[in-house]
């Protein structure tokens, strides 16, 4: 009888930090948003959209790097003319990001997106139109973002607060928000963005205060990666800490699947996205006789694309390396210039330093192809 393997999923419910905030649920094509429904994760095209290859090249990419949802830019004719091509070949929902002209909200509309980000603050001659998109949105079953931005506020609250303030930022969505409450419309989400995480944070808990509508989060222009990861986990934490949030989008100076990466890495650590992968590494210090650094870059590259939930131990010294790797599904304590293989806290053997990152990759398969069926659990992929 073949006895189940214990790859570190837990018995009940990860714990997290708060309830989810109630929100309203609505559906970005065959992704839900709001309400019980998994925080997901989004990101934004960086090519031309009228290059309809290679803005679907860039979409797979997305995909494949786990992004739930994708956002591309439409302020040409062009672009919205490779909106219907775009819509029906992509993988994941796609989300038209209209600024200025109105027609192009209906263009998205007609062309088959699964939603539409609109920024009131710039679109022209945009309080006309809200009837007509409204109902174009409801016919189509299309939900929209309203998105506003502090570098794109509507003159009038600048005027009225000086600067994009919190206040500035819930005011305008709330009252962009009741426009199309006016006409029955309540499918859409509302951001309200802002480049500072602590302005950011504090229009975000106030908006959750004042309406139940989805939110999907975002810390606007945050910068190059290193900047940007830094602002946007400090900001989602706070948020995501205390139920805040239904879906994000890290904004990085760097590749959108970066961005796809972090968002991902953020909901992993909060226990709102089931772990796949997970390298413990330990700093190195003095007491470390191995190159920690390397070896740990040598795993995860070897481990690269592994989809099943195992936490990889990889420790350099034998002061806190044994207890470490004993509570890791798989892990390494290194020292005099052996390592101790641990496979759930036992060792199972010792092997010379120049053979670690083999035995490792070796095990983590093993256990990987050993693992036993869960409900919604990927297929295991390695990529080398």
């Amino acid at each position: 009888m073949m006895t189940a393997i214990n790859l570190g999923l837990p018995a009940l419910p990860p714990e997290t930090l708060a309830p989810r905030r109630k929100s309203r649920k609505i559906k970005v094509g065959k992704v839900e948003v709001g309400g019980d429904a998994p925080i997901s994760v989004q990101s934004m095209t960086t090519t031309l959209t009228a290059d309809i290859n290679a803005t679907l090249q860039q979409i797979a990419e997305l995909t494949a790097a786990g992004c739930d949802i994708v956002r591309v830019a439409v302020p040409s004719a062009d672009d919205a003319a490779a909106l219907p091509a775009i819509a029906h070949k992509s993988q994941i929902p796609v989300i038209a990001d209209i600024h200025f002209q109105p027609r192009y909200v209906f263009a998205a509309i007609e062309a088959g997106c699964a939603a539409v980000r609109v920024n009131p603050g710039n679109i022209k001659e945009f309080d006309d139109q809200v009837k007509e998109i409204a109902q174009a949105a409801t016919e189509a079953g299309v939900s929209l973002r309203i998105g506003v931005n502090a570098g794109s506020l509507d003159k009038r609250l600048l005027a009225k607060y000086g600067k994009a303030t919190p206040e500035a930022l819930v005011e305008s969505a709330l009252w962009e928000a009741s426009l199309f409450e006016e006409h029955g419309f309540r499918d859409f989400k509302i951001s309200v963005k802002h480049h500072d995480p602590v302005i950011m944070v504090k229009a975000y808990e106030q908006l959750a205060e004042q309406c139940d509508y989805p939110l999907h989060l975002g810390v606007t222009e945050a910068g190059p990666a290193f900047q940007g990861t830094i602002k946007s986990a400090t900001a989602f934490g706070a948020l995501l800490s205390k139920g805040i949030g239904d879906t994000i989008r890290v904004s990085l100076s760097a590749p959108p699947v970066e961005e796809v990466k972090v968002g991902i890495k953020i909901l992993e650590s909060l226990n709102l996205r089931p772990r796949k992968l997970e390298i413990v590494s330990c700093p190195s210090c003095g007491r470390a006789q191995v190159d920690v650094y390397k070896l740990a870059d040598e795993v995860t590259a070897g481990l690269e694309g592994l989809t099943v939930p195992l936490r990889v131990a990889v420790m350099g010294c034998v002061v806190n390396g044994p207890g470490e790797a004993r509570e890791a599904d798989l892990g390494v304590a290194s020292g005099n210039g052996k390592g101790q293989i641990f496979v759930h806290g036992e060792v199972i053997k010792t092997v010379k330093e120049s053979d670690i990152v083999e035995t490792l990759i070796e095990e983590a398969m093993r256990l990987a192809e050993d693992m036993p069926d869960v409900e919604g659990a990927p297929e295991v992929s390695v990529g080398r």
